[in-house]
């Protein structure tokens, strides 16, 4: 007997695939590496899950444990650790609209290199979309606003650009919501114009 509860779900890759042109796939072989990066990646957008990811195809069998109590934000330490960080703890924003959600995790290296991590329901989007666009214009209007009260930036003086400020930035996005509309088949861009609204407002918020 036990008290857990949930689904298993069990597939194995169609065996027919290679000697068969119109299969499914290409090969019938699991990249344990690619599944690895993938279900790490999980574990940090999902805080205090818990995946194992096990290769019983070597000797002794390969087991990785996935878990992180602080979510994105142990996403960000993870990405700066061999990098030389200017504050020792990531600034962690995040915000509601009904049952949209947004967090925000970053961290200033001393690096000249921008780091954007962005996902919409746990699915990477790497051409970006709504969501960093929020995020670019709040965060830039936040910095400029403080550069200004605190006398780093005159009045005579230009604004500073969103990529002056984002100069050895770490920053991982991430946004839930029920209807995500993507661009393309790759699901690479995301495309609902109110997420900007919200993440700009979450960044805005919460950043000043």
């Amino acid at each position: 007997e036990t008290d857990r509860t949930g689904t298993t779900v069990q597939f194995w890759p169609d065996a027919r695939c290679e000697e068969n042109p119109d299969g499914v796939f290409e090969t019938g072989e699991f990249q344990f590496n690619i599944l690895k990066v993938r279900l790490r990646e999980m574990a940090f957008l999902n805080k205090g899950i818990r995946i194992t990811l096990t290769d019983k195809r070597v000797e002794p069998e390969d087991q990785r444990v996935y878990h992180y109590e602080g979510g994105i934000i142990d996403y960000v330490k993870y990405l700066n650790s061999e990098k030389t960080t200017l504050h020792d703890e990531p600034i962690f924003l995040e915000g509601q609209r009904d049952t949209t959600i947004c967090r925000v995790a970053i961290q200033y290296t001393d690096g000249y290199t921008e780091s954007m991590f962005s996902y919409v329901n746990n699915i990477p989007t790497g051409e970006g979309g709504s969501h960093e666009t929020g995020f670019k214009a709040a965060f830039t209007k936040a910095m400029n606003d403080y550069a200004r009260k605190i006398g780093a930036l005159k009045e005579k003086d230009n604004n500073l650009s969103g990529e002056d400020f984002r100069e050895g930035l770490t920053c991982v996005i991430s946004v839930k919501l029920t209807e995500a509309q993507f661009e393309g088949q790759t699901k690479a861009k995301l495309g609902n114009s109110e997420i900007r609204t919200l993440v700009a407002a979450v960044v805005s918020d919460k950043l000043e």
